[in-house]
């Protein structure tokens, strides 16, 4: 509800203002009376009404002086003013004033409420306005923390469009001459035992306590804003910047508060991490470089000397790392399991485990690339034994986990443990896959002729791949394709023989190598066999009798 005031000397008047309004109609709940001037002015300080009606003549102080006072004092203040003259030099001073309206005594109901109407409105859109002002600062504040994360995070992805944002980096103070800027990595190794043990399973409020640890630990002059990486769930990144000194001192500074966090990290929640710095600069876009930097120094981490402790990466390991071939050892491993020796393929799988041990060093981006391939080939084997896709998990720690493995490793022991959970969930799948009946459809089989007809096929591997014997299998081939395996196979060079042949621009020995005979002769005394003719008669028939064999 609003409140307007009324200072006029004539009480008559007052009363039939107070009689007039329409006052319920406006939403106006209070209505206020000053007897002249000076009383009105001490009015409006005490009791900040929200609209005046004012008449021009009247003693202790007139009605132009208080419209001067209003106008310094009270510039919102919306003002009628009422006059019993019909003196254009009051109405020039009204209008000056920003008076809303101007009214002449005596005064009829029409008039008042129109003009108490009008300042209404304007009371009215100025709440509007006010309202939306304050929901767009309160929106904008509380979206200004992602609106720099997702800058932050083009210009560190290297797709920040310039042409198409002229005003956000303004958001990270770049207008600043002298601002370096530069990022801190870093990696929560035991990520799921602390969000576990600590925050309720949230990896998010894990997110958010690492954040505020950057934020309440940095220094004066130096300022951080730190964020969960989206695409690597173990991932914070902090961008740090300054202004007034050079690149050297923001980057000691930066690094003693990355060691200060990881230290402080682990002394309140027990976090193990490992860390990266890169180089400030002056250009944010050059956040990209900085980041990669800072990521490659703290996965070089060495893990065979971490043993469960956090450490801050101080440079780039560049040495080449000679490490036992993980594959070659997946044949092994294979046979093991298909015999139903699980015991071997993990003695298979410790036994290569060791070898890594003994190497000089063992990085922590060596073991995510290790579990990524382990991973891999172990997917391909399960599917060559049917196992159901929706039983083998992507390579990524959330696959993993919804599979109940583990994935936290912050010493080279706790990696064997995670390597050795792998191994076991996918031995009992290939296992199993191995000792039960499975349904062949021979379809596979021509399917596999029909996009490797070039290739030395052999009854053999398919034998072996589906563990059936050689002579059920050409029996079910021939039962669905009314052809033996070997006669499919020469039909379908054959037929593609044709095809080629009709192409003036390739020679016969060509054709030859792409149907997969390694002797001309061969592939000619073949389609001789089959065709009653050579390669080279068949060419130089009538098209017709080309059409024929087609």
């Amino acid at each position: 509800m609003y409140k307007v005031l009324i200072i006029d000397d004539e009480q008559p008047l007052r009363e039939a203002i107070q009689i007039l309004g329409e006052w319920d109609r406006l939403k106006v709940g209070e209505v206020l009376e000053a007897a002249d001037g000076r009383a009105g002015l001490d009015m409006l300080r005490a009791y900040k009404p929200d609209l005046v009606m004012m008449d021009m003549k009247m003693p202790e102080m007139g009605g132009l002086e208080l419209l001067k006072i209003i106008e310094q004092e009270f510039s919102e203040l919306p003002v009628i003013v009422i006059s019993g003259f019909n003196d254009f030099e009051y109405a020039r001073q009204a209008l000056r004033s920003n008076a809303l309206d101007y009214l002449l005594k005596p005064i009829n109901r029409q008039d008042l409420n129109q003009a108490l109407q009008k300042g209404i409105d304007l009371l009215e859109s100025r709440k509007q306005t006010r309202s939306e002002s304050i929901s767009r600062n309160i929106t904008y504040n509380m979206s200004l923390p992602k609106l720099k994360e997702k800058l932050f995070l083009s210009l560190i992805e290297r797709s920040y469009n310039k042409s198409a944002d002229q005003t956000s980096m303004s958001l990270i103070g770049a207008d600043d001459k002298g601002r370096y800027y530069g990022v801190l990595v870093l990696r929560v190794l035991n990520l799921k035992a602390v969000c576990e043990h600590r925050f309720n399973s949230d990896t998010e409020l894990l997110s958010f306590a690492v954040a505020n640890v950057f934020n309440e630990m940095t220094e004066s002059g130096l300022t951080c804003f730190s964020f969960a990486d989206p695409k690597e769930e173990r991932e914070m990144i902090a961008v740090y910047d300054g202004i007034g000194a050079d690149a050297r001192e923001w980057q000691f500074r930066a690094g003693q508060l990355l060691r200060s966090v990881v230290t402080q990290l682990h002394a309140l929640f027990g976090i193990i991490s490992v860390g990266g710095q890169g180089a400030p600069a002056l250009d944010p876009r050059k956040l990209a470089d900085s980041y990669e930097e800072a990521r490659i120094r703290a996965y070089s981490v060495d893990l065979l000397k971490l043993s469960g402790r956090s450490a801050v990466g101080m440079a780039e390991d560049r040495r080449a790392l000679e490490i036992p071939s993980l594959t070659s050892r997946m044949a092994l491993i294979k046979s093991s399991l298909e015999n139903g020796n699980q015991h071997q393929a993990a003695t298979l799988g410790s036994d290569y485990l060791r070898q890594i041990k003994s190497t000089a060093f063992f990085r922590i981006g060596d073991a995510d690339r290790l579990l990524t391939e382990l991973v891999v080939l172990f997917n391909d084997m399960a599917r060559e034994h049917g196992v159901s896709e929706e039983n083998m998990p992507n390579p990524g720690e959330k696959s993993l986990r919804a599979f109940g493995l583990k994935t936290d490793f912050s010493s080279f022991d706790e990696l064997e443990s995670v390597f050795a959970g792998i191994l076991e969930h996918y031995s009992a799948l290939i296992m199993q896959a191995a000792s039960s009946p499975r349904s062949f459809d021979a379809q596979q089989i021509k399917d596999f002729i029909d996009n490797h007809y070039y290739e030395d096929i052999k009854i053999s591997y398919f034998a072996e791949k589906y563990y059936l014997s050689r002579e059920y299998l050409m029996k079910l081939f021939k039962q669905q394709f009314g052809y033996g395996i070997h006669e499919y196979v020469q039909k379908i060079r054959m037929d593609k023989a044709l095809r080629l042949l009709n192409n003036p621009a390739l020679k016969v020995q060509e054709i030859s190598e792409m149907l997969g005979y390694k002797d001309k002769n061969y592939f000619s005394k073949a389609f001789r066999n089959y065709y009653g003719t050579s390669p080279s008669e068949y060419r130089n028939q009538p098209s017709e009798d080309q059409d024929n064999k087609d």
